[in-house]
């Protein structure tokens, strides 16, 4: 499948099964903390990048593919940011039409300033978005936005989303150690969400490969901060465990790099979910997947993950 993916293990939302309305990589950020590479060029512009039609024939057939029970949410999260696709209120209405499962949308939140944006996501059951920064400086170093997606924006985009929006607003707080893992970051976020008041926050950590060498997740004394300055509605969120579903493609090779490309994985987890699908020839696959060029290995903190080829991580500080 071209746009759905998994299902994959999720912390919050159990079985998920994927939907990414958005090339590898197009996002008007370019976090440090990034699992998907840098972005190059940073992208602003919404436009339907593949048919709406077709991303949601490919829901219909996942979701022919699975009994009940085996999906928990239908959860949009891009190759990049998915808010960008310009026909997003369809994409939601459509997949609601589908199924009565539950739709979340993971989202970087710079575009709810916008009221079509707002009004589109007000038909998804959760929205996560994102704010790791109480400040306009602190937002330029760790997410690096494009010039039209400024702090300000960001930030009155939340006010404003949280005003009409009836369904389960969760903010998620990417913490990275020394940036805005200290008493005064941590300080001036819980200010913003107070004003925004979010029904959870979600405190996460940068474990799979960050973009930047230099990043790396805050020690448990960070962790502890953040969940007192945060308050209340802050949870720790770990990685999740569990099996991935490759049954989405007739090639187990195809199947592991629409994950990949979305959702890269420890080379001990990808092990791990090929010898639950395919026993036995875990070595061949992972052959297969290497000669294909469709896959890279990226290594941080001495730990090997599984990446789509295009995605770029500088190996330098």
């Amino acid at each position: 499948m071209n746009y759905v993916f998994g299902p994959v293990p999720s912390r919050r939302l159990g079985q998920s099964l994927g939907i990414d309305p958005v090339p590898l990589k197009t996002c008007n950020w370019n976090c440090v903390y990034c699992q998907l590479g840098r972005s190059r060029p940073m992208v602003n512009e919404r436009k339907d990048y593949f048919p709406p039609e077709d991303i949601l024939a490919e829901v219909d057939k996942a979701l022919a593919a699975h009994k009940p029970g085996e999906i928990d949410w239908i959860t949009f999260v891009g190759s990049g940011e998915t808010t960008l696709y310009a026909s997003f209120g369809r994409l939601i209405r459509g997949a609601k039409a589908l199924t009565d499962l539950p739709v979340a949308v993971i989202t970087n939140g710079a575009l709810l300033y916008l009221p079509e944006v707002r009004a589109e996501l007000s038909a998804a059951d959760a929205v996560l978005p994102s704010l790791d920064a109480g400040n306009p400086q602190l937002y330029r170093k760790i997410n690096r936005p494009h010039p039209e997606v400024t702090f300000k924006r960001l930030r009155d985009g939340l006010l404003a989303f949280r005003e009409d929006y009836q369904g389960k607003l969760w903010v998620e707080v990417m913490l990275v150690r020394v940036l805005n893992d200290t008493e005064a970051a941590l300080t001036e976020i819980a200010a913003a969400l107070q004003r925004i008041q979010p029904d959870e926050v979600h405190i996460l950590q940068p474990t799979r490969p960050p973009v930047e060498t230099w990043v790396q997740p805050p020690d448990d004394e960070g962790l502890l901060r953040a969940r007192a300055i945060l308050g209340d509605i802050a949870t720790i969120v770990h990685p999740a465990s569990g099996s991935f579903d490759l049954s989405g493609n007739e090639s187990l090779v195809d199947t592991v790099v629409g994950i990949i490309t979305r959702h890269p994985m420890r080379e001990e987890e990808l092990l791990e979910t090929l010898e639950h699908w395919s026993p036995g020839d875990v070595a061949a696959t992972l052959s297969e997947l290497e000669k294909s060029g469709q896959a890279q290995n990226v290594e941080r903190h001495g730990v090997r993950f599984w990446s789509a080829s295009p995605a770029f991580f500088p190996t330098k500080k």
